[in-house]
């Protein structure tokens, strides 16, 4: 599952819309399930659709603090592997066979690529909303732990009582957004070299 948080003025509806857009037509189908801080998107072939075999996958998108969380499950490739497989099998009887299955061939390899389409629209669309990985505005204040004020990111030490600030500096991966503390090495998250 890949997971990636994307700070900004960003609502799980937007990318929901933007899915929904972007897959529901032709020989792809996709749907909401639930409203507000929590959507799960479904994208996927029909049942008996015309050509390429069957996939779906699901998208989770969850509000998180002045941004958002989104999931991407496993594709569930199975029936474009039997779908490739029957082609295979009927070229090997009879190669001119390729010719009548050139049209599920070509579905078969753009379902393959569905996660990259994901995430290619994810992306369009956060940054169409100002949306990034990087740290929001909003979330660049660090409370200090003995007075409880909040100060600005970069501050050595407390604006308020003067106590140090040391190293609880935030920042994120650039990879996938999630915050991660000056000292991590790799991130938590996606295993990333930080």
């Amino acid at each position: 599952m890949d997971r990636k948080i994307y700070h900004g003025n960003i609502k799980p509806a937007d990318i929901a819309q933007a899915l929904l857009g972007e897959f529901n037509h032709g020989n792809m189908r996709a749907q909401t399930v639930g409203q507000g801080n929590k959507m799960i998107v479904q994208v996927g072939t029909p049942p008996g659709a015309a050509s390429g075999g069957q996939t779906a996958m699901t998208v989770t998108l969850q509000h998180v603090e002045d941004g958002i969380m989104v999931e991407l499950g496993q594709q569930a490739w199975l029936g474009v592997a039997a779908s490739l497989g029957m082609s295979a099998i009927a070229a090997l009887r009879n190669p001119f066979s390729l010719l009548g299955r050139l049209d599920d061939i070509a579905q078969d390899i753009e379902n393959l690529q569905m996660s990259e389409r994901i995430w290619q629209v994810i992306a369009q669309t956060v940054q169409a909303k100002g949306a990034s990985t990087d740290l929001s505005n909003k979330l660049k204040r660090l409370t200090c732990e003995f007075c409880n004020t909040a100060n600005p990111v970069g501050e050595p030490s407390c604006i308020a009582c003067g106590a140090p600030l040391g190293n609880a500096q935030p920042k994120t991966c650039r990879k996938c957004g999630y915050i991660v503390k000056t000292s991590d090495k790799i991130c938590p998250n996606c295993s990333q070299t930080l």
